[in-house]
């Protein structure tokens, strides 16, 4: 596979765009490693190979366990995950799949136990940045480093 555009490059403007709205989604206050979980996991359900290579990265860094990062992609199935990190995993599931789900009540009732309002819309704006990178990513065809 080959990279179709970099568009890093291509259109620096959008990309300023893109890290600016990173930036802002940083001082939110949501802990870092849930926004890496969750980018994880909408990066896994989209197929992004360079987004789940650099978020499972980025877990490691920050003293995720590799049992936990792998559990990622049947996080319903264990007991590795908080309440809290279970209700945003399922709101990135929900959302990047939102054509298909509707964003289900049971979904959204989990999040609002674990989440205030505030920082549901945060987590909501995270999940929509990760999932246009993702469609850069993909689109493009960007590849890990080996």
């Amino acid at each position: 596979m080959e990279t179709r555009i970099d568009f890093y490059n291509a259109s620096p403007n959008a990309i300023k765009a893109m890290v600016a709205l990173e930036v802002a989604i940083a001082k939110l206050g949501l802990a870092p490693g849930l926004l890496d979980l969750v980018k994880l996991r909408a990066s896994q359900i989209n197929g992004c190979a360079f987004c789940v290579d650099m978020h499972s990265t980025d877990l490691r860094k920050r003293g995720e366990t590799d049992r936990r990062i792998a559990a990622v992609a049947a996080w319903r199935e264990t007991p590795f995950f908080t309440p809290r990190e279970r209700a945003a995993l399922g709101w990135a599931e929900a959302i990047t799949l939102v054509a298909q789900t509707h964003a289900p009540d049971a979904d959204y009732e989990a999040l609002a136990a674990e989440f205030t309002e505030a920082e549901s819309v945060d987590l909501t704006v995270a999940i929509g940045v990760i999932n246009t990178w993702n469609r850069l990513a993909i689109g493009f065809r960007k590849i890990p480093a080996a």
